[in-house]
């Protein structure tokens, strides 16, 4: 799509840069992660196609979580619609991975089942600073966030908003499920 970067150009982007932070060559980190030169350049260079395992493995070898080559700069507002986000693809497996958030060092995360109908949206206040929710709407449609500024989710969509702010859900259909993650720094 226009104007989205490309996934592998942002993986080789996260794996050059971290590699360089790190300090060491590619036969070095080839080494270490166990994987052959050529493939790590490749992959630096944009070329290649990474499998879970191979990104998997380049984390370990520079001691990062997956999420450092493939989770895209985050707005404060961020909305992922269902079938987005950025996937990989396990080698022989039947097994995608689409990463919707990542956990940064030292966050405390609450995760809480949300069951609701459609009426009066719930209306909260705000949480202490810096906190974040993400909503993963499981089954129906609600209308989600920011007071300001709420965004209609459908079954399978997620959405992540500052929770240190005036927020809502609201159900737009019988049934309404959703699994909400609040983050506190």
């Amino acid at each position: 799509m226009a104007g989205k970067p490309d996934l592998g150009a942002r993986i080789a982007e996260s794996i050059r840069r971290e590699r360089e932070r790190a300090g060491l060559s590619l036969s070095a980190l080839a080494a270490r992660a166990g994987i052959a030169k050529s493939t790590l350049s490749q992959l630096e260079a944009g070329a290649g196609n990474p499998s879970v395992e191979t990104l998997w493995a380049i984390g370990v070898a520079l001691d990062l979580p997956f999420s450092a080559f493939v989770d895209p700069p985050r707005p404060r507002v961020r909305l992922v619609r269902a079938g987005e986000g950025p996937v990989t693809r396990a080698e022989r497996a039947d097994y995608a991975a689409a990463l919707l958030a990542s956990c940064p060092p030292g966050a405390r995360r609450d995760v809480y089942r949300i069951t609701a109908g459609p009426g009066e949206a719930k209306r909260s206040q705000p949480h202490q600073p810096g906190t974040v929710e993400h909503v993963i709407l499981s089954a129906g449609r609600a209308r989600v966030g920011p007071a300001s500024a709420p965004v209609e989710l459908a079954a399978g969509d997620y959405l992540a908003f500052p929770g240190d702010s005036p927020h809502l859900f609201e159900a737009l259909e019988p049934g309404t499920a959703a699994v909400i993650v609040m983050e506190h720094p």
